[in-house]
């Protein structure tokens, strides 16, 4: 197995870094994609090679398939982890900030993929997209986040169809509540961009805003470790048959399958109720 390189991105911290050491852990040789040089220190280990990736910068693209090309043996599998976390109504986030989400979240991982689809064609490995149980079920101030999780899982399940005949499996992973350093930044970015919405948006979202805010705060603290993450993600990645979806944590198994059975205005219902009790006490 030590021949075998998986390729994952978006590896500084969390999931990502997380599942390096995982997959390190288990024998294969993994490249992982980190934007910082501090973030390459921190992660390099046996097995681990750190490499400097900005998915949405093609040099970099470039860059990657060349080194998975020079290394011997073969690419058992890409995990598309990088991303980024909004929560913003969709009349209050700015045209600019929906395309950053779209780049980051959904054109860099089919830029990725597209790089290595030749390595992973010759070899029969697979692709592992992390998506959200935001890519099932779009809750109110989620709609930018999961239009890009939404959009992920539609071109996994294209993927997925085209390559299963050329012996290439696609994996699609949506994880709940994870305790990450992404989920608090994730929060920080909301509240800023809250602060700065002009007054009659305020005026509209300002509460829905601060009860998404303490909603996700109390579902973070509660959430699954990074490494029980880790854990599923490298099953999908070694599984001889692996699921075409997987999902992490109860509340991510709930959501989906209560996305499936219940009527939309029956589920609009549940998913209010259960934001009911983080509302803010005060309106201002």
């Amino acid at each position: 197995m030590s021949s075998e390189t998986v390729v994952v991105t978006g590896a500084s911290t969390g999931i990502g870094a997380a599942t390096v050491r995982e997959l390190a852990r288990q024998g294969f040789h993994v490249l992982a994609g980190v934007r910082r040089e501090q973030d390459a220190d921190a992660l390099r280990a046996p097995g681990v090679e750190p490499v400097i990736l900005d998915i949405t910068r093609p040099a970099h693209v470039e860059e990657l398939a060349a080194r998975v090309a020079a290394r011997p043996g073969a690419l058992r599998a890409l995990v598309n982890n990088a991303g980024v976390s909004v929560n913003a109504p969709v009349e209050a986030l700015p045209l600019d900030e929906w395309r950053r989400l779209f780049e980051v979240n959904l054109f860099g991982h089919v830029a990725v993929t597209q790089a290595l689809l030749p390595a992973l064609l010759r070899h029969s490995g697979r692709v592992i997209n992390i998506s959200s149980v935001g890519g099932r079920i779009a809750m109110a101030t989620y709609g930018p986040y999961a239009g890009t999780k939404f959009a992920l899982e539609a071109v996994s399940d294209a993927l997925r169809r085209e390559l299963t005949p050329l012996g290439v499996r696609v994996v699609v992973v949506e994880p709940g509540g994870i305790r990450t350093r992404m989920a608090d930044r994730g929060i920080a970015t909301t509240t800023r961009l809250a602060e700065a919405m002009p007054p009659e948006h305020r005026d509209r979202y300002g509460r829905l805003v601060r009860a998404v805010v303490a909603q996700a705060a109390a579902h973070t603290a509660n959430g699954t470790s990074a490494e029980d993450a880790a854990r599923v993600i490298a099953k999908a990645v070694t599984a001889a048959k692996p699921r075409t979806r997987y999902t992490i944590g109860r509340d991510a198994a709930l959501l989906t399958r209560l996305a499936r059975i219940l009527p939309d205005r029956l589920l609009d219902r549940v998913i209010a109720a259960g934001l009911r009790p983080h509302y803010p006490k005060t309106a201002n």
